[in-house]
């Protein structure tokens, strides 16, 4: 039977177990501040709130906290790509433990620098995953539990069902959280039944009055159905999960051969990465804040299926614990 009070809750502190997801370019302050304030929690993504929001990080957070005085959660991507890159990232995770958040995501990479550096100051950290492997890993660098990304996820999505990686994550004792497919209530409620100790909605967020995302892409999301979302490897040189539109379909989806084999390179497939991603992240914000007028890649999941318009951020969140507490009724009075 699903339940509000879950291991996420009582270790973050929060009410609803329900994370709104970072994403690259759409978590602004106003829209982090209001999942959090609404009972869930917001998740600060760092390189979002700097080169897109345009706020110095540790203003961002204090912006933050002049709209709520609930957690909030900060997303480390942990990847080597660049010594410099790990400095900065290195440097954020500083300035979010001394502005007092204690609930770090990480992704990407090995997080034991991460939880070496929050948990004496009594932080928690959750790592991002798509397998066993990539999990095991993790927690041998000392995480307190798991995102698990599935095929139905927004972003860099994973290839198993959220049912199939639950069951092949559930024997490892970590709390578990549901990352893909959620986009209404309902699924939030099946999410919590399979055995999940919270959801993470990232798509569900962008169609909110707070996010800052450009009214072409919110409309895309809510017109979308799950058949419309396609894997591109244009963006990162990794399958994506976006939007099918006019430009996916004329550019393809599908990486070149020379780029397909430097991606497959043991050295050179960093500096591949690399190349995409400064590519883009323009072509991402741009598309984000200018819409259709630009070229659209709009990153989405499957949970457009449950998605039917724009509404304020905390009325999600209340919907969701709202089916949670009827099922919980209903279940207790049959």
């Amino acid at each position: 039977m699903a339940s509000l009070r879950t291991p996420l809750t009582q270790a973050l502190g929060i009410e609803v177990p329900l994370i709104c997801g970072a994403m690259y370019p759409c978590s602004n302050p106003e829209l982090v501040a209001a999942v959090s304030a609404a009972g869930g929690i917001g998740i600060v993504q760092p390189i979002s709130m700097t080169y897109v929001h345009g706020h110095d990080l540790r203003e961002g957070l204090r912006l933050i906290r002049r709209l709520t005085d609930k957690p909030i959660g900060f997303n480390a991507i942990v990847e080597k790509s660049s010594k410099v890159y790990e400095d900065r990232m290195r440097r954020w995770v500083d300035i979010a433990v001394e502005e007092g958040v204690r609930f770090f995501i990480t992704a990407l990479g090995n997080p034991r620098w991460v939880v070496e550096r929050v948990r004496p100051a009594g932080g928690t950290v959750y790592h991002d995953v798509t397998e066993r492997k990539w999990a095991e890993r993790a927690l041998e660098g000392g995480v307190d539990g798991l995102i698990c990304v599935n095929a139905e996820a927004g972003g860099h999505a994973g290839a198993r069902s959220p049912e199939r990686l639950f069951e092949e994550l559930s024997p490892l004792g970590v709390p578990l959280v549901c990352a893909g497919g959620v986009g209404d209530e309902a699924a939030f409620v099946r999410a919590l039944e399979i055995g999940y100790a919270g959801v993470q909605m990232g798509t569900r967020f962008i169609a909110t009055t707070e996010c800052r995302a450009h009214d072409d892409y919110k409309r895309a999301i809510v017109r979308a159905e799950p058949q419309d979302i396609v894997l591109t490897e244009k963006i990162s040189g990794v399958p994506v999960s976006v939007i099918r539109t006019p430009y996916v379909e004329q550019v393809g989806t599908k990486a070149g051969p020379v780029a397909r084999a430097l991606l497959q390179h043991p050295r050179a497939k960093h500096w591949m990465r690399m190349f995409y991603s400064l590519q883009s992240i323009w072509q991402l914000k741009r598309a984000s804040l200018q819409g259709v007028g630009y070229k659209e890649y709009f990153q989405a999941g499957k949970s457009v299926a449950g998605i039917r318009g724009v509404e304020p951020a905390a009325d999600v969140v209340r919907r969701c614990a709202e089916a949670v507490r009827a099922e919980t009724s209903t279940a207790v009075a049959g």
